[in-house]
């Protein structure tokens, strides 16, 4: 057992050493030459040479005046794919390397262009002096990117490689328009260049008798059986599963169906060949029964287009392709309405180019009428050529040499390159933070919902969890018209950088021993590697909270910079959780950089004037200014209807809202028999959570507070004064909403103080507005605030609210609103008993009225009323300011470069 240990321990050093070695490799790499007659080809992943860049790739090699160039192509697997290594051994201008190898990353780092039909690595960031080119992989039949319910978040990868790529090829306008502009949200935003001059994989159709009947020779030496007289039918199926798990599964299905129509067919006539995914591959060569109809891996779809007679697919784009041949197609899609409900299609089968059958002997019969009297085809020839029309219009035979003009000649005359995909809009990037239920999220994702998306282009970036639930949650109501960029990879530099920038992290600017120089570089690559070439008009740090997007945002081009500021950021740098205090080493280190931002947004007025006090020093010439948060009020209105009971989770079997376990039955297993149990157990207590707030005793005042369990909002305080109040009136309760770091103490609090019967603590509630419904006055007893979203949640419901006398509290409460009382216990008490006496005001609000003016304030707050962005600001000197945030700096360095920054 010790042994293994060990030996497991080794393993996970080794490993960790390799990835350390290979971070340093990718790192040197980046910060040598460019190797400027070097192209790096790479298809889905390095599955092969395969798609649109074999097809370049072809057309360089026989170039005459392209001989000085050498050719790269990343293949995943040197044994899988040693025919195509093998086919160009010797060649002087032509090598391999090994996909996430330190080859790959050499040359992915050095290479002066690089041609990709998919997505190049989270990792990979383009270098000025590179030229990359992506060529995708076919017209899109089914719905790409955000044209998917909920696909903005997977498009993560995809479009961080759009915006840095300098050409992207398309075949159609209905491709640039659909899939480039709208799909992946490219209109507004890219600044490369598309070459709508169809799909250079395309050319291999346009073969010759001779080049025909030597691709059917190849394909027997391979193992494929084709007679001299028969006919090709292609079958060619799509993917049809939205993850690669069980690739195995498709294998026999496509077997089954295969075996079935070759029974039912003229194979004197027609063989049936198999094109398969690249994923399924591997498993379908595990099947004896598919070999000798299997085209390999590795030879190109295109190719085999090319000597095909008919072609059968489903749902798979490649029939675009096939559309340039003029010869028949046929569809076969037994699980359609399944399909076209879970993913969508551009095109519906009434426009297909071919009849559409979900039965083999349907399929069967339409192979045995081509070519009569009977053809099945004839009556699909008009769908047909309005097809060709529409997506392969400029597919002749010759995309290759004319995307081999624009990119590598750099010819333009005569060819269709579209350069500005820009629309007038002004454009915004946000940084939204992690993401996480809190008051900033809810204030960023009501803002989302208010900005005038006629007038702005909004881009938001947001740190990526995949396993995080309430992230994705929280993603899933992000306004759909904004574009995401979830964070992913990470920035790219040698480990002998990264001591520095945690130093940076910790102390900011004023840290000593940082080579801010080399650093601000990187911040700058990094900005390259996540958003590529765009360029915005106003930069905001919506979040307020980490210093390394501050870094990072510094380096950007843009007209405006700001940065917002939820609380009275100097006394939250020194907020204590347990003895601790989390906030004190970030929040220095983003104060470090307040003077280099154009604007600093606290969301009161009041708020603002605190902010200016303790840190007006340290922040040099920036501007302090407010803009108050929207709300979400039609949202609030509809949370706060719900049927809370309705919202439980329904037992297996049963009604919503009851009891019994959702974990299915597996027999006699005593651990899914104890999951059993614990289910029910906690359905039960939610159930009983749920009964106890929404039917209080008759004739009880209710009490609410919503807000996390943290020490500035003082929920101790609410609970002692709450207290005072229900010993005077028993018919009183407190529902207090929230989690945190603070709960299990509050709890306590409740027990020792005997108001467990009469203080309710829910814990974190997915919907807390239907609480709050339920309550009859709302109470917040918080040290400090930037603006108490949930005060004006409150509001909306019509609730009245007591709160404590904190600086910002009247951004939420005007004078006649509410009442504010001291922050004491005894004034908490007096606040509650203002309610039961009838004495707390409360006006209507008109909150229509309220988020006009709100957004209003966040367009002047991020300097879009201006017309011209303001002179730089010099940077002075920072320790006589630096007690304001408890910094001891020696030196502020400052940001090299800065002042170049507009």
């Amino acid at each position: 057992m010790a042994r293994s240990r060990f030996s497991a321990k080794f393993r996970r050093i080794r490993h960790r050493i390799k990835i350390i070695k290979d971070f340093e490799s990718h790192a040197h790499w980046r910060a040598a030459p460019i190797q400027h007659d070097t192209v790096l080809y790479e298809s889905f992943s390095g599955n092969g040479m395969l798609c649109n860049p074999e097809a370049i790739f072809t057309e360089l090699l026989a170039a005459p005046d392209q001989q000085h160039l050498q050719h790269v192509w990343a293949l995943s697997d040197f044994h899988r794919y040693r025919q195509t290594i093998q086919r160009f051994a010797g060649h002087p201008n032509v090598s391999f390397v090994k996909t996430n190898s330190r080859a790959y990353y050499r040359a992915l780092a050095t290479s002066k262009y690089l041609i990709n039909n998919a997505t190049f690595p989270p990792q990979f960031g383009k270098r000025d002096g590179q030229v990359y080119l992506n060529t995708w992989h076919g017209t899109p039949l089914k719905k790409m990117g955000y044209d998917i319910e909920g696909g903005g978040p997977e498009t993560r990868n995809v479009i961080r490689n759009f915006v840095m790529a300098d050409y992207l090829l398309s075949g159609s306008e209905f491709m640039t328009q659909q899939m480039y502009q709208t799909a992946y949200k490219l209109r507004g935003i890219y600044r490369g260049s598309i070459v709508q001059e169809g799909f250079p994989r395309i050319d291999r159709q346009f073969c010759t008798p001779e080049q025909a009947r030597r691709i059917r020779s190849q394909l027997r030496d391979r193992g494929v059986v084709i007679d001299p007289g028969q006919q090709i039918v292609l079958y060619a199926p799509t993917w049809k599963g939205n993850s690669f798990h069980r690739p195995e599964d498709d294998a026999d299905e496509l077997l089954a169906r295969i075996s079935e129509l070759n029974a039912r067919i003229d194979t004197s006539r027609y063989r049936v060949l198999l094109k398969v995914h690249q994923q399924v591959y591997r498993y379908a060569m595990d099947r004896p029964e598919l070999r000798g109809l299997l085209v390999p891996n590795d030879v190109p779809a295109n190719v085999a287009l090319g000597i095909t007679d008919v072609l059968v697919t489903d749902y798979s784009s490649i029939f675009y392709d096939f559309l340039a041949t003029g010869r028949p197609i046929l569809f076969y899609a037994p699980d359609l309405a399944d399909y076209d409900g879970e993913r969508g299609l551009y095109v519906g089968t009434e426009a297909w180019p071919g009849p559409v059958t979900d039965r083999i002997d349907e399929l069967a019969a339409a192979l045995d009428s081509l070519g009569t009297g009977h053809d099945v085809t004839a009556a699909s020839q008009p769908r047909y050529a309005k097809a060709a029309a529409d997506y392969v219009p400029r597919d002749d035979g010759g995309a290759a040499a004319r995307v081999v003009d624009v990119v590598f000649r750099g010819r333009r005359d005569g060819y269709d390159v579209r350069t500005d995909l820009t629309d007038g809009r002004e454009s915004i990037l946000i940084y939204l933070g992690g993401m996480r239920t809190n008051g900033i999220t809810t204030s960023m994702l009501n803002l989302l919902d208010n900005i005038d998306y006629d007038r702005f282009d909004v881009s938001a970036l947001y740190s990526y969890r995949r396993r995080s639930q309430d992230r994705v949650k929280n993603e899933a109501q992000l306004n759909p018209n904004v574009r995401l960029f979830p964070y992913i990879g990470g920035i790219n530099g040698s480990k002998r950088f990264t001591l520095a920038r945690r130093r940076l992290l910790a102390r900011g600017l004023t840290a000593p021993r940082v080579d801010l120089d080399a650093q601000n570089r990187l911040f700058a690559d990094e900005f390259r590697r996540v958003f590529g070439d765009a360029r915005f008009d106003y930069v905001v740090d919506f979040s307020g909270y980490g210093p390394f997007w501050d870094y990072v945002f510094l380096t950007a081009p843009a007209r405006c910079k700001s940065i917002w500021m939820h609380n009275d950021m100097a006394a939250d740098r020194l907020r204590e959780v347990n003895g601790r205090r989390p906030l004190e080493a970030g929040l220095g280190a983003v104060a470090t950089t307040y003077r280099y931002f154009d604007r600093l947004v606290s969301v009161s007025p009041a708020l603002a004037a605190i902010n200016r006090a303790k840190l007006g020093a340290i922040a040099g010439g920036a501007e302090f200014t407010a803009a108050v948060n929207t709300i979400n009020y039609r949202a609030i209105l509809a949370q706060a209807d719900a049927d809370l009971l309705a919202e439980l989770p329904a037992p297996e079997g049963g009604e919503a809202g009851g009891e019994e376990s959702v974990v299915p039955d597996m027999g006699d297993d005593p651990v899914v028999e104890a999951k059993r149990q614990e289910s029910r157990r906690q359905a039960a207590e939610r159930r009983a959570l749920i009964e106890r707030i929404i039917a209080p005793p008759p004739g009880v005042t209710t009490f609410v507070t919503v807000g996390r369990c943290s020490p500035e909002k003082n929920h101790a305080r609410l609970i002692r004064a709450f207290a005072q109040v229900h010993a005077e009136e028993p018919a009183t309760r407190l529902i207090l909403v929230g989690s945190g770091p603070l709960y299990h103490q509050l709890e306590q609090l409740v027990g020792q103080l005997g108001l467990t019967d009469s203080v309710i603590l829910t814990g974190q509630q997915n919907n807390p507005h239907a609480i709050l419904r339920r309550g009859d006055c709302f109470v917040l007893s918080s040290d400090y605030e930037g603006q108490p979203m949930v005060i004006l949640e409150a509001r909306v419901l019509g609730l009245p609210v007591v709160s404590t006398d904190f600086a910002s509290v009247r951004g939420s409460l005007p004078d006649g609103v509410g009442l504010v009382v001291p922050r004491t216990e005894d004034g908490l008490a007096d606040g509650m008993r203002a309610q039961l006496r009838g004495a707390v005001p409360n006006p209507p609000f008109d909150y229509e009225a309220y988020n006009a003016e709100a957004v209003q304030q966040f367009y002047q707050a991020i300097g879009a009323a201006r017309t011209r962005p303001a002179p730089h600001r010099s940077t002075a000197a920072v320790a006589a300011a630096a007690d304001a945030i408890g910094a001891a700096p020696t030196r502020l360095l400052g940001i090299p470069g800065a002042a170049r920054r507009r």
